[in-house]
Order: structure tokens, then C-alpha cells, then sequence
């Protein structure tokens, strides 16, 4: 009676596994294709990367979590390294501080039920299931910041690296002729498909210069909501340039050849450090392979009829 429940739940599982990957491969790709490819090359100035609809309803989930991390004590200092590090993160809702500290509530507590399942094979000593409950909680309280620390980093990656890219579209606006405020909001809109992240970022800048804030501003702004170095030199830059009047295209080039020799220099040390890397690998898991490979013949055979022949000797 068992083994055709299993046979039926195994083929149910492939059919589904099936029909997804005939969905996505036949449907879903090619359609994403077309939207990428069906953005028109020259839009309209008023759309960027940033979408100026509504935002939608949050879920139930969502909204529990809020009630639930709105109650949570903190200081003052501590929102607003979280609301900084939740922005360099992309979570720029205003409730977003609120949802993370729910979060990490809610992490805790399953962490802690799961230390109260596992109470059985704990040891004995009422001391150390303390402490290893109390650990629970810790890591549940504490994953939810290593992920979010983990998501600015891999943004920070993201903008870094796409920042040569735009800064050869930028060189190329402004010897064209365009403005600096005009360039920034071209080189937005152009790369809304290959860049998302740093034509949203942006995109966000020229929506603060039409409100009012001066381009400096603005841009600083644009490096805060980042963090990332490399976006703080181009900022730096930026505005020294709108202050003291000189050259902008040719110190945009200067600093795009800058970033790609930095980004090859970063590639060739990073190959460097693989054979260093590879050493305890091939140590623990390759040259013992190896052996017996090669010498495992050798060692049968010494075992067969060397050690017999020493037996009879003696």
C-alpha cells in the first residue's frame, strides 16, 4: 500500500517539476526577453527606474511584523544606523525599521521553540541547556542583521561594478553637449535594463534636484543611500568640478580608466590567491585520491606476498 503512494507522489513531483520548467523555458523567458527588448531607446523624460505608481497594500505578514517591531525599545542612534544600512540595502519604506525589528522577533522566537524541541537530546545539566537556549535566541536575534549586512554588501558590489559602464554613458552625454543634471537623468533612463540598482539610485537623484535640493545635495545624498566608496569619489568629484568650473568629461574619463584598472588589478589578485587557496583541498581531498590510485596497487601487492614471505623467513 505504501510503495504506489510513494510511486504516484514521486510522479505528481516530476509532472509538476516538468511542467514548470516547460512553462518557464517555453512561456515566462521569452516574454521577459520581449519586455526588456520592447523599452523604447528614447522614452519620455518623466519616466525613470523608479516606479511613481502607488505602493501596494502590504500583506497580513507584513503587517503583524510592524505591530509586532513598532513595541521594540531602541535609541535613537540605533534607528538610524538601521534606517542607513535598510537604505543601502534597497528597503526604503518608512515602516521598514519597524518590519526588521519584527523580524528578528520572530527569528528569535522560532529559535528558541526549536531549542525547546531539541530539550531531549540536550545534556543533563540544567546550566547547560540554559545556555544553549539562551544561544538560540542569540543566533535568531542575530541572523536577521548578518543577512541584512550580507544584502549592502552584495548592493554595494552590484553599484561598484556598474559604475564604469555609466560613467563612459556620462562622458559620452556631457561632451555631447548635455547638461550635468540632463546626462544623470540619460544615463538612467539608458541603463534601466543592464544596471536597474544604479539607475534607480539615479534616477532618485534627478527626482531630488526637480524638487528643489541643490545638485550637490542631491548627490551626496546619492552616496549615502549607497555607501559605497567608490560612489563617494564620483560624488566628491562631481561636485568639486560644479564648483571650481573645470573640465567634467575629461575628469570622468580620468576616473573611469581609474576604476577599470582597479577592477583588473582587484581580478589578477584575486587569481593570485587561488593557488594559495587550493592548497588544503588538493591536500585533503585530491592527493589522497591520488594515492591510493596510484600506489594502492603497489600496497595490495606488498600485503600479498612480501609480508607472507617475511613470515616464513622468520
Amino acid at each position: 500500500m505504501v510503495l504506489p503512494v510513494i510511486i504516484c507522489v514521486c510522479m505528481f513531483a516530476m509532472l509538476m517539476l516538468g511542467g514548470a520548467w516547460v512553462g518557464y523555458r517555453v512561456y515566462y523567458r521569452p516574454a521577459r526577453l520581449l519586455r526588456q527588448l520592447g523599452t523604447p531607446v528614447i522614452g519620455d523624460a518623466r519616466h525613470g527606474a523608479v516606479d511613481e505608481r502607488a505602493e501596494s497594500e502590504p500583506s497580513a505578514l507584513v503587517s503583524v511584523l510592524h505591530q509586532i517591531g513598532s513595541r521594540v525599545p531602541s535609541s535613537d542612534a540605533e534607528q538610524a544606523t538601521l534606517k542607513a544600512n535598510l537604505v543601502q540595502a534597497g528597503f526604503r519604506s518608512e515602516n521598514a525599521a519597524a518590519v526588521f525589528y519584527g523580524v528578528r522577533i520572530l527569528t528569535t522566537v522560532m529559535m528558541l521553540v526549536v531549542s525547546l524541541m531539541l530539550e531531549a537530546q540536550m545534556p543533563a545539566n540544567p546550566a547547560m541547556k540554559i545556555a544553549l537556549m539562551g544561544f538560540g535566541c542569540m543566533t535568531g536575534w542575530i541572523l536577521p542583521r548578518m543577512f541584512l549586512e550580507r544584502k549592502v554588501k552584495k548592493r554595494q558590489e552590484i553599484v561598484r561594478l556598474s559604475l564604469p559602464d555609466s560613467l563612459d554613458l556620462l562622458v559620452v552625454s556631457v561632451e555631447a553637449g548635455l547638461g550635468l543634471d540632463q546626462a544623470i537623468q540619460h544615463v538612467a533612463r539608458e541603463l534601466m535594463v543592464s544596471h536597474p540598482v544604479l539607475s534607480e539610485e539615479l534616477s532618485l537623484v534627478t527626482l531630488e534636484m526637480r524638487a528643489g535640493k541643490r545638485r550637490s545635495e542631491a548627490l551626496r545624498n546619492l552616496a549615502e543611500r549607497t555607501g559605497e566608496p567608490e560612489i563617494r569619489k564620483l560624488v566628491a568629484i562631481l561636485v568639486q568640478n560644479d564648483r571650481f568650473g573645470t573640465s567634467m568629461g575629461e575628469s570622468l574619463r580620468t576616473h573611469s580608466d581609474f576604476l577599470r584598472t582597479r577592477r583588473r588589478q582587484e581580478a589578477e589578485e584575486r587569481a593570485g590567491k587561488v593557488g594559495v587557496k587550493l592548497v588544503f583541498p588538493i591536500f585533503f581531498f585530491i592527493l589522497p585520491s591520488m594515492l591510493i590510485v596510484a600506489a594502492g596497487p603497489g600496497i595490495l601487492q606488498i600485503f600479498k606476498y612480501l609480508f607472507p614471505m617475511m613470515r616464513s623467513i622468520g
